[in-house]
């Protein structure tokens, strides 16, 4: 067995992690050598041993597998078996237009429900391809599959890690790890080992697969390859992960489970009175029992569930928010809590300087972003860099101790080079000082290992050496400060209460210093540098700053009932700070990823219920954390951009990536992506969320009643030995008709003025209230005696039976027109200018409905097929009596329940 840096080959006991160990250590254990590497048989017999370097392929779901899934429906499985038994009676018509029904629905699900979902794949493509690596004593490019533990690699600015590496050499090595802990800025890597409970973040002596080297070199060792990276641990995660079905799914599932099985028994009871009390044929039972299942299934619901999501979509895309998966949209209404990621999401990404401190004073600085735009304050006025020396000291030194710009491209200002710098940049735009390239001498660039840039340049007072870098580093070399026009001994007590206070509020700090350079200097060395004499000038308080639209969304959360939870790979003091500012939490600390480490499954519980500000997490936390808000009943959605969010992502009940900076991995686990990586846009989800469920409830309380007329119907005419009012063609028609037209108009409805003052629904539960169900009983008695009393009385005054049977439909139609008149307002009378005004859509559905059913009366094609024929005035007159008289019960009802 080839020796690992976790087992070292001398010992059976479990060594400590590589990133604690000295990097000669983990050398040895993994029995390589640095000048020479592996030889080209030990790298061969490694790899056959620990396999390629490369994540396994995502198992992808076939197109077949998605269109039979669409057919797994209790309510398609009685349409299914009606079709069957009306093939075998010689039905042919019947069995087309049920068959029909099916294969539209069907159609429907699989095109709007688009492509599976393909998180694996995304990730893969963030492996880098070659990689540097010393074989046989010389460097060589090679396929980064082909990497083994124990492999010696180098790494240059731009390069994608290959692989999971112990660094052994580093120059001025940083690594942008945001996709993998959510981190803002590069990390510094240095090769002296950290302590063995550091998070991923906190280990600085590891360069892992899949993040990229944003400055500097360095060399190390390959610890572990495939699928024993960090980024392998996710895709096991991902593997691991369910999604969960949404609430909608759910419910619709129960509702169709308990729906279909009471047609079935309803259809046997009237099947088995039938034959009991009449002289029924086989056949007329058998097409009676099928007609009232028809009837009793609202077949064209899943087809109005589907379009009205659709829609959703629709109008979430105009809002920045694209769907993946169409039952996220109502699951985001149902969402009790959202967790959020900080950077870029709740924060710009775009480093600002706050505050600044010099000897005279603090500075508030106004405007964020690397725009620069803002004024600098001193005791609440605007001052001018000119006017304060102090002010313009610290200015020069941001403008001159830089390698980053700032400047405006396609109407937007850009950064080219690190954040933190871009920020210090645009501070000394905003104070005047542009700062002269051709006016640098020499420079020393920044570097881990002591933490500070330092140029000499030229300036109307001669050569000058300016230093940006740590504070601690440049108090250290300073013994001096400025003042006014002159200087002053160090207060170095003092500086040190200025940068802990700035720290305390979240801010990076960063500090200036100068000091007059030999006439004729040709260069600066850090050892000029470290030999002190420096003036210090003053300190820098940088952060990340909110989005001033995110605090509003968030706001509106709150009195929507919905928790916001900031869980975020940065350090506490920063994730405090900015939750402080969002209105996140009540003020307390943020909780640790050490601590989520070792908290029990019991105990995370607890944890998550009670705090909403988490920082330095792994992708292991936040997922364990989106399980313990589910186990606590909450309804969860999740927001990400790297890596590390795609297993929390994928197990939430919905999943939001960020469509900008969000890499391929996460926006593949997620069900909504924002195109405008913006908080707010979530916000906004979620208000459409509601106003879909909102209307899809509307929705089925207006179909529902349509089938229980029709059901009635016909159960009544097989209890009373009556003949059918209505055929099975004749139901299926009035369904489809009623589903594809009226039923669609509701999807327009606006918002409710107070969807966002509401409490989030009880997750789980029936999607009917309990006035729902008591409107669908009524209307359904309502409209189904009226339409066997119309076909009585036809029958009575010597009509036909096919014109009895066409009344009879005439009947359902015009009652439903007028029952979604009032099924448009749920609490407010229908009978106001609003019906006319809010939602158009709803008469160009009437009008389509009625012309329809003039089609079905008048044409002999249609006449035909179903069995109807031509009627008279009377034949319109009667059934809108009936309407009339089901808006009027309606609104009466609602009154009596405003009341």
């Amino acid at each position: 067995m080839t020796p690992t840096a976790e087992q070292p080959e001398s010992s059976g006991a479990t060594a400590p992690p590589a990133h604690a160990r000295p990097a000669e250590d983990v050398v040895a254990a993994l029995g390589t050598d640095l000048r020479t590497g592996l030889t080209r048989q030990e790298a061969l017999a490694r790899l056959e041993e620990h396999g390629p370097n490369s994540l396994p392929e995502g198992v992808r779901e076939s197109a077949l597998s998605r269109l039979l899934r669409q057919f797994k429906d209790p309510m398609i499985y009685v349409l299914l078996a009606a079709a069957v038994l009306t093939t075998v009676l010689g039905e042919v018509v019947d069995t087309i237009v049920i068959l029909s029904v099916v294969v539209i629905n069907a159609v429907i699900g699989f095109v709007q429900e688009g492509k599976a979902e393909d998180a694996l794949e995304g990730i893969r493509e963030m492996l880098s391809l070659d990689a540097q690596v010393r074989r046989d004593g010389t460097w060589q490019t090679a396929p980064a599959e082909d990497l083994v533990p124990g492999d010696v690699v180098r790494l240059s600015s731009g390069d994608k890690v290959p692989a999971d590496v112990r660094l052994t050499a580093t120059a001025n090595l940083r690594v942008e790890e945001s996709a993998l802990t959510g981190e803002s800025v590069p990390v510094d890597k240095d090769p002296d080992p950290v302590a063995a409970d550091s998070g991923i973040g906190d280990r600085t002596s590891m360069a892992f697969s899949g993040t990229v080297v944003a400055a500097g070199s360095g060399t190390g060792v390959v610890t572990a390859t495939g699928e024993d990276t960090e980024i392998g641990h996710i895709t096991t995660m991902l593997e691991d992960v369910e999604s969960l079905e949404t609430p909608l799914t759910r419910q619709m599932t129960s509702f169709g489970k308990k729906l279909s099985l009471a047609v079935v028994v309803l259809a046997l009871v009237m099947f088995g009175l039938g034959a009991l009390l009449y002289d029924y044929t086989l056949g007329e039972l058998t097409l009676s029992a099928i007609g009232f299942a028809v009837a009793a299934i609202p077949e064209g619901l899943p087809a109005v569930l589907t379009i009205t999501l659709a829609l959703g979509v629709q109008q979430m895309a105009r809002r920045n928010a694209i769907v993946r998966r169409m039952a996220s949209v109502e699951t985001l209404g149902s969402v009790t809590v959202i967790c959020t990621d900080k950077t870029g999401t709740l924060t710009r990404n775009e480093m600002t300087v706050r505050t600044v401190v010099t000897p005279a004073g603090h500075y508030e600085v106004t405007g964020t972003g690397y725009a620069p735009e803002g004024d600098i304050l001193h005791a609440g006025r605007p001052v001018s860099a000119v006017e304060h020396a102090d002010l313009r000291a610290l200015a020069v030194v941001a403008a001159r101790a830089n390698d980053s710009t700032v400047a405006r491209q396609d109407g937007r200002w850009q950064l080219s080079g690190e954040p933190t710098d871009g920020g210090v940049r645009t501070f000394a735009l905003k104070a005047g000082v542009r700062g002269d390239e051709d006016e640098r001498v020499a420079a020393v660039p920044f570097d881990s290992a002591y933490k500070y840039m330092a140029t000499l340049d030229h300036t109307p007072d001669g050569l000058v050496v300016h230093v940006k870098g740590a504070p601690d580093r440049l108090l250290d070399r300073s013994d001096s400060q400025s003042a006014g026009e002159g200087t002053a001994p160090l207060d170095r007590a003092w500086w040190d209460r200025q940068v802990d206070e700035l720290s305390a509020q979240g801010l990076r700090v960063l500090a200036a210093a100068a000091r007059r350079a030999e006439p004729g200097a040709t260069a600066v060395t850090t050892q000029d540098v470290d030999t002190g004499g420096l003036v210090f000038l003053g300190l820098y308080g940088i952060i990340d700053p909110p989005r001033e639209e995110a605090v509003e969304a968030i706001r509106a959360c709150r009195q929507a009932g919905i928790r916001v939870k900031m869980i975020t790979g940065d350090h506490a003091g920063t994730a405090s700070a900015i939750a402080r500012e969002m209105g996140i939490g009540d003020g307390a600390p943020a909780v640790t990823g050490a601590r989520l480490e070792s908290a029990s499954d019991e105990e995370l519980r607890t944890i998550a219920a009670e705090h909403d500000v988490f920082a330095r997490t792994s992708p292991e936390h936040k997922l364990r954390l989106v399980r313990a808000l589910q186990a606590d009943g909450e309804v969860v959605s999740m927001t990400g951009d790297g890596v590390n969010d795609a297993p929390s992502l994928k197990r939430a009940d919905v999943g939001v990536a960020m469509g900008i900076k969000g890499t391929e991995a996460t926006k593949e686990a997620a069900d909504v992506v924002l195109a405008d990586d913006n908080f707010a846009s979530i916000e906004a989800a979620v208000e459409m969320g509601r106003t879909i469920y909102d209307n899809l409830r509307k929705a089925i309380v207006f179909i529902l009643p349509t089938n229980g007329a029709q059901g009635l119907v016909i159960l009544a005419a097989v209890v009373l030995g009556l003949t059918l009012p209505l055929t099975p063609v004749q139901v299926l028609w009035v369904n489809t008709i009623t589903a594809v037209t009226l039923a669609l108009a509701l999807a327009f409805e606006p918002s409710e003025s107070d969807i966002m003052h509401r409490p989030p629904r009880a997750p789980g539960g029936s999607i009917l209230p309990r006035s729902g169900l008591v409107r669908i009983v009524y209307i359904s008695l309502l409209i189904g005696g009226g339409t066997i009393a119309v076909f009585l009385l036809g029958e009575d005054s010597g009509s036909g039976l096919a014109e009895s049977r066409t009344v009879a439909v005439n009947t359902l139609v015009v009652g439903q027109i007028f029952y979604l008149f009032a099924s448009r307002f749920s609490r407010t009378t229908s009978l106001r200018r609003e019906l006319f005004t809010t939602n158009p859509v709803s008469w160009v559905c009437v009008g389509v409905m009625l012309a329809l059913q003039l089609l079905f009366v008048y044409t002999p094609a249609m006449n035909t097929a179903f069995g109807s024929t031509s009627v008279g005035l009377d034949g319109w007159l009667v059934p809108l009596a009936v309407g009339v008289a089901v808006l009027a019960v309606v609104e009466v009802d609602k009154a009596l329940r405003r009341r």
